[in-house]
């Protein structure tokens, strides 16, 4: 019969704070188990010094490298893979000898712990029961008398090992943070801290429950000083009411406001700013210039993430299909004075905000708000380009999606390309809840254009996991078509170069 496997949170550092469920099953373990650093007395050990057992096997797992340095022909991962894998066959001997085997954890075992690393190659072999233990953040709150989220506040919890312009882009759109894994960070940590507007009230928090434990603001710390274990509190306090979630999405205005009246020598221009399909080298100087002037960035959450976070920028993000809402969000800011920048995807005059915020603008609240549009590199430019040229001659732009518009006028209007034998970019051709709509798309074109017609399909094209595709109208597969996808369907005389480029000539014969 085989042991059990039990990950044991033993808590941040106060031997007081382990659980009472912990205690016992330390003091009735057959092997206790703990991780350590190179030359280091295992933390976890000394929390639980006065529970384990004289009778118990003690297994020290010593991490071979704590950075990213080391000779191992994997590497940095390479190395820890290997000790992981013969961690938990020093472990798994134990089991299968029927020992049960404690293998103890600083905080809670699933909360950036080293447990998570054997329960992922032992716990499908044998029984596993995990105990969860205080994490390091709970104590630094209570060390720090500083309650962390109210109500409706949302806790993010973050790794200083984030890359700077992240972290701080994150920090700025969360009402409470904690920033672990901090040592050699920190100087990156309080830059990102400072760019969204935190760091006034952000708390430093050293050994929180351990001898020598520390607090103080973070502004005050000397960087040379900050240890591993440290984290950093950003309450929702500090955020003075949430600013971006507390101007929330606002209702509809049916007139002029009494406020409105009073602001109207006061309105600023409204800045609608076409951000390019994903790369930041796709971003236009005059965007980029004009964004780094703005105090407010309103818009669809995945592109308000792509601007920078920097001091006294207030981030104003929403879902993808309040697009009136939004823009009326912006404009009411810019009425009263804020200098605002609507922002889209691609360029925002195609399928984007720029329609949306002149709509809005049509109401006589918004009648002195100046609204000017920023060019962006569009998304069929952008696939067009990776492909060739298809689109150097006459092309349509056409959208699947049937929110707006009623498919018949969506049908007409392929029909219409199709006849006129022109290039044809397709936009939002599929999604979650659009699964038949390019199905349909292929076959009204395929009325009109032989099956050998030249498509084109851009996924992702300058993002993550971008690809490029060149298949026929008759070969392409409407399965694999989905909301990240662009496609481009050539006219007749669209070709493929030897090397694979498409292009379309520029002359059309009569």
């Amino acid at each position: 019969m085989t042991g059990r496997f039990h990950g044991v949170g033993v808590g941040p550092g106060d031997p007081e704070l382990i659980t009472l469920k912990a205690a016992r099953l330390i003091r009735a373990a057959d092997v206790v188990a703990y991780h350590a650093g190179v030359g280091k007395r295992s933390n976890a050990r000394r929390i639980a010094e006065d529970l384990v057992p004289a009778s118990a096997v003690e297994e020290q797992l010593t991490y071979p490298v704590t950075t990213g340095t080391t000779d191992h022909p994997g590497g940095y991962a390479g190395a820890l893979a290997d000790f992981y894998e013969e961690s938990a066959a020093r472990l798994a001997a134990h089991l299968d000898a029927g020992r049960d085997v404690v293998l103890l954890s600083e905080g809670d075992p699933l909360f950036y712990g080293s447990y998570m690393y054997m329960h992922d190659r032992l716990s499908e072999r044998y029984e596993t029961e995990i105990v969860p233990g205080v994490p390091a953040f709970g104590a630094a709150a209570a060390a720090a008398a500083a309650p962390l989220v109210r109500q409706t506040d949302v806790l993010t919890v973050l790794p200083g090992t984030l890359p700077e312009p992240e972290l701080a882009r994150r920090l700025a759109g969360t009402d409470a943070a904690v920033i672990m894994k901090l040592g050699r960070t920190f100087p990156a940590v309080r830059r990102a801290l400072e760019a969204a507007g935190r760091l006034e009230h952000a708390v430093y928090v050293e050994r929180a429950s351990m001898a020598g434990e520390r607090r103080l603001p973070v502004a005050e710390v000397d960087p040379a000083t900050v240890p591993y274990f440290s984290l950093i509190l950003v309450t929702g306090d500090s955020r003075n009411g949430r600013r971006s979630r507390d101007r929330a999405v606002p209702a509809p205005v049916s007139g002029p406001e009494p406020a409105a009246a009073a602001a109207e020598d006061r309105a600023a221009e409204l800045l609608v700013v076409g951000l390019g399909p994903g790369p930041d080298h796709w971003l236009t100087p005059e965007a980029s210039a004009a964004l780094a002037e703005v105090d407010h960035v309103v818009g669809y959450g995945p592109y308000v993430d792509r601007v920078p976070q920097r001091p006294g920028l207030t981030r104003h993000a929403s879902g993808n299909t309040v697009e009136i809402d939004r823009a009326r969000l912006a404009l009411g800011l810019a009425r009263d004075g804020e200098r605002v920048a609507v922002v889209s995807g691609g360029d925002s005059g195609v399928f984007g905000m720029a329609t949306a915020v002149f709509e809005a603008a049509e109401d006589p609240a918004y009648s002195d708000v100046p609204v000017r549009v920023l060019p962006g590199v569009s998304a069929v430019q952008a696939v067009a380009a990776r492909a060739g040229a298809p689109v150097g001659g006459d092309f349509a732009v056409l959208s699947l999606s049937d929110r707006l518009k009623p498919w018949e006028v969506i049908e007409r209007r392929l029909r219409a390309v199709a006849e006129a034998d022109m290039v044809l970019a397709v936009y939002n051709p599929a999604s979650r809840s659009r699964t038949e709509q390019v199905a349909t798309a292929r076959e009204v074109l395929l009325e009109h254009r032989k099956p050998d017609t030249v498509v084109v399909v851009g996924r992702n094209v300058g993002r993550d996991g971008e690809s490029l595709t060149v298949t026929t109208l008759g070969e392409l597969d409407p399965a694999d078509i989905d909301m990240r996808c662009l496609l481009i369907v050539g006219a007749s005389g669209t070709r493929v170069s030897r090397s694979g480029r498409v292009w379309t000539p520029r002359w059309v014969k009569p």
